[in-house]
C-alpha cells in the first residue's frame, strides 16, 4: 500500500530506474521531465505534480518494458487513482485519470498529433482504445478539467529525452508536500 507521500518517493527511488515502456528513459526520468516541462510552462502546483505522478501506475500495476509490445495495457490511469486519492484533491487527480483520453481526444481532433507520438505511444494508444469517435471527443471536450489533461499529455509527450537534466525528486516532493491533503486520523473502532 502507497498510502503516504513518503510512500510514493520511496516507489519512485526503489523502481524508477526500470525503463518506461519501450522509451529510451526511465520510469523516474519521465516523471521528472514531465513535471520540469510543466514548471517550465508556469503550470499551477497541481499539474506540475500531476505531471510528476501520472504515470506511477505502471510502477504500482508492475509494468514490464516490453508490456505494450505484448499487447499489455495495465491501465495505470486508473491504477493510479486509488493511490493518489487519499493525498491529493482533484485538481491533481483528474488531469492524471484523463491524460490517456487526452491522447485518444488530441488523435482525433489534430491531425499532425499521431504523426507527433513516439512509436511506444503510438502502440499503446491502440490498446487504449484508439483516437476518440466525435461523441466520446465532445465528452472529453466538456469536461473541467480537460485542458489540464491536454497540457499533461503535452508535457508527457515531450518527457522521453535521454540524459535530460532535471530538478530532483526530493525538489519535487517539496511542493507535493504542500499541496496534499491534510492525513487523517485512523479510524478509532468502538470499544
Amino acid at each position: 500500500m502507497h498510502d503516504s507521500l513518503a510512500d510514493l518517493q520511496a516507489l519512485y527511488a526503489q523502481q524508477g530506474d526500470q525503463q518506461y515502456g519501450g522509451e529510451a528513459v526511465s520510469q523516474l526520468e519521465h516523471a521528472l521531465q514531465s513535471a520540469w516541462f510543466a514548471e517550465q510552462d508556469g503550470a499551477p502546483d497541481s499539474l506540475v505534480i500531476a505531471a510528476l505522478l501520472h504515470d506511477v501506475g505502471h510502477l504500482l500495476a508492475g509494468q514490464h518494458d516490453d508490456d505494450i509490445a505484448h499487447g499489455i495495457d495495465d491501465r495505470h490511469e486508473a491504477v493510479a487513482i486509488p493511490a493518489l486519492k487519499p493525498l491529493f484533491a482533484e485538481d491533481v487527480l483528474a488531469p492524471i485519470a484523463l491524460h490517456v483520453a487526452a491522447k485518444r481526444y488530441l488523435c482525433a481532433v489534430q491531425p499532425d498529433y499521431f504523426a507527433s507520438l513516439s512509436l511506444a505511444s503510438r502502440q499503446s494508444l491502440a490498446l487504449q482504445g484508439g483516437p476518440m469517435n466525435a461523441a466520446e471527443a465532445a465528452r472529453f471536450a466538456a469536461s473541467p478539467y480537460a485542458q489540464a489533461a491536454i497540457a499533461l499529455r503535452t508535457y508527457d509527450d515531450r518527457a522521453k529525452i535521454e540524459n535530460l537534466a532535471t530538478p530532483t525528486l526530493d525538489h519535487y516532493f517539496l511542493r507535493a508536500r504542500a499541496i496534499s491533503l491534510p492525513a487523517r486520523a485512523p479510524r478509532q473502532e468502538p470499544v
